[in-house]
């Protein structure tokens, strides 16, 4: 691999740039990878190095910096460190890449997004900040109140960079819920690039009880108890159906004797659906830490912020980056309850973990392997919790949505979402090209053909018309959140998840045996190659 020599004085800024985020950044590793690979700080003075070394393989030059954003230790010793980067001080949006290196520290691999060499002529705009926030502001309609901030940036999610205005509208939505657009243009021509939501949602239904009467962590206070886990940190509180919601928002739900909500749909006592809100994201907590060893959703031990009753007549639910929190809403008010059920909570959280790692662009194709991440393991919380009343399945949001909201046998069944891939694919909306990536779960865990499980009947066809078996969903889901986490960047195709997926096979069976073939075939039997 050919190297190219890298001058002092870019290494120096990196050293300083990264020295920041790894007092900001505490990823505590287990003690196996401890002992096996040193310090994390160690495995990021080793990346910068590789880096440094490397500098034509990651297309890292003058007027760059490094900013560390996630760290994984491997048990043998193996670190694989993730960074974004600045161009200028400006933030290069397609510019992330990982390291990936051995137990001794030598440089083994990169993933790299779209963005190679993120340089541009000028870093001064033409087009004024103002002239952006006006333009993002005309093409966001349905956005009540909507306030539109500009931040300048490098974009080169599509692999060219440009000197951009990335301006995000923040407002409130027909229904009060909080609403957003994130809308991209040239800061030199003032053309339009990208524009997408902003918000990672899941449409739906609620209803109040969906796991029955269950035990749930609470904090003693003076005169009685509030909804703050203890042990996973996560707090819930009344939104009070505001429509702005921030991390200071709402008050937390209180209790005199410990004994929450009434069991009811439509309840009137609002604690009954903060009971299924907390209950279910401890579930989810639990599910990444038991089962994928990560330690919250920053893997810093830090629970969320879970906000219930918000907006008016809201039947969504959705992850937000800026407050870190997860948000739900009353429903219509007349057929459809909160959305707080425990795939739905899974699947917000996942949104979480995915932004604070990957960081994938919400769009096309990177877009639907975000939703595809959140409707799998939102799915495995359910087999991870297996909870007598809300039976597991590959029905996402049955229990808020009935029959369900959509599924993963044949996920063309609710009437948007992709079965197979195709060029078109990159052209849907992120739910609907979501359908690939649970297609290929479903695959890979259960097989193809017509089959009962927990008493829902699956029919699923190939794209290729072969036979697939699976090799169950526990082994499928270890290896998709190694690929997430390790491998994938934030402008990753359907392509490159299949070769992601290999990779995390291998890393955790072997090469070539059973686990990596059927991860192969099923990518086949869904059109990825």
């Amino acid at each position: 691999m050919s190297t190219t020599p890298f001058a002092r004085r870019p290494l120096a800024a990196v050293a300083v740039a990264v020295a920041a985020a790894l007092a900001a950044l505490a990823v505590p590793a287990t003690p196996a990878a401890a002992s096996a690979s040193g310090t994390r700080d160690t495995a990021v003075a080793r990346a910068l190095a590789n880096v440094a070394d490397n500098a034509a393989v990651f297309g890292f030059g003058p007027s760059q910096d490094l900013v560390l954003k996630d760290v994984v230790l491997d048990a043998d010793g193996a670190s694989h460190v993730r960074f974004d980067r600045t161009y200028r001080g400006l933030p290069v949006v397609g510019g992330d890449f990982v390291v990936h290196q051995d137990a001794r520290g030598r440089f083994e691999d990169a993933s790299r997004a779209a963005a190679h060499d993120p340089s541009v002529k000028s870093t001064v705009p033409v087009v004024t900040a103002q002239t952006g926030a006006a333009n993002a502001l005309s093409v966001s309609p349905g956005i009540q109140n909507a306030v539109s901030t500009p931040e300048l940036v490098i974009w080169a999610a599509d692999g060219t960079p440009h000197l951009a205005w990335r301006t995000t509208v923040r407002g409130t939505g027909e229904h009060g819920q909080p609403a957003g657009r994130v809308v991209v243009s040239d800061a030199v021509t003032g053309e339009q690039i990208e524009a997408f939501d902003a918000h990672r949602q899941v449409s739906g239904t609620g209803n109040s009880e969906y796991t029955g009467k269950i035990t749930i962590d609470t904090t003693q206070i003076s005169g009685g108890y509030t909804l703050t886990d203890p042990q996973r940190g996560h707090v819930t509180k009344d939104a009070h159906n505001a429509a702005d919601v921030n991390a200071n928002s709402g008050t937390t739900f209180t209790d005199t004797d410990n004994i929450w909500g009434d069991g009811k749909k439509f309840s009137s006592d609002r604690a009954t659906a903060a009971v299924d809100a907390h209950a279910n994201t401890a579930w989810t907590y639990d599910y990444f830490k038991d089962v994928q060893g990560r330690n919250g959703i920053k893997n810093d031990g830090k629970g969320a912020t879970v906000f219930v009753h918000v907006g008016t007549n809201w039947d969504n639910a959705q992850w937000s980056d800026e407050c870190f929190c997860m948000l739900t809403g009353d429903g219509d008010g007349k057929h459809d309850p909160e959305q707080v059920d425990l795939d739905t909570m899974g699947h917000e959280m996942t949104h979480g973990i995915t932004s604070a790692t990957v960081g994938l662009q919400y769009k096309g194709e990177p877009g639907g392997l975000d939703e595809a991440s959140s409707d799998i393991f939102g799915t495995m919380v359910e087999w991870y919790a297996d909870n007598l009343v809300d039976t597991p399945d590959y029905l996402f949001s049955d229990q808020s949505t009935p029959p369900w909201l959509r599924r993963f046998d044949k996920p063309s069944l609710d009437g948007h979402s992709a079965d197979c891939w195709s060029p078109a694919v990159n052209g849907l909306e992120p739910h609907s090209s979501s359908g690939v990536g649970r297609h290929w779960f479903y695959l890979a865990s259960e097989g193809s053909g017509s089959k009962t499980i927990n008493g829902v009947t699956y029919n699923s066809s190939t794209c290729n018309d072969y036979t697939v078996s699976g090799i169950g969903n526990q082994k499928v889901a270890k290896i998709w959140y190694r690929a997430l986490t390790v491998y994938l960047t934030s402008t990753s195709t359907y392509k490159d998840a299949h070769a992601a997926a290999l990779k995390a096979a291998t890393d955790l069976y072997k090469a070539g045996g059973t686990e990596y073939r059927a991860v192969d075939v099923a990518w086949t039997a869904v059109g990825v190659g």
